[in-house]
């Protein structure tokens, strides 16, 4: 029987998806959602985690596929994971 393996960003993503957990479908958290989805598929262990992104995707009341077409056409559009402390500033000098 194997062991359930500790993924190295638990901790990390942990938190995000107890922040998920208590969200709402932001384009954002949407992303968030679908970069965990993928990192954690097929991951043997953090059960929780994954537990917790099945259960955060029928809150959105979302299937995986409509996840993943909403992640990719806010992709397209681009910019979702730009630095979100800095405002675009224009330099004129």
């Amino acid at each position: 029987m194997s062991k359930d393996q500790q993924h190295p960003l638990y901790n990390r993503d942990r938190l995000i998806v107890d922040s998920l957990l208590a969200g709402e479908a932001t384009e954002y958290n949407l992303a968030e959602l679908a970069r965990l989805r993928i990192r954690y598929q097929g991951f043997p262990g953090a059960r929780d985690i994954q537990s917790d992104l099945d259960k955060i995707l029928q809150q959105w009341n979302l299937t995986e596929a409509e996840l993943f077409e909403k992640t990719r056409a806010i992709h397209a559009v681009g910019g979702i994971y730009k630095s979100r402390s800095k405002k675009e500033e224009q330099d004129w000098n």
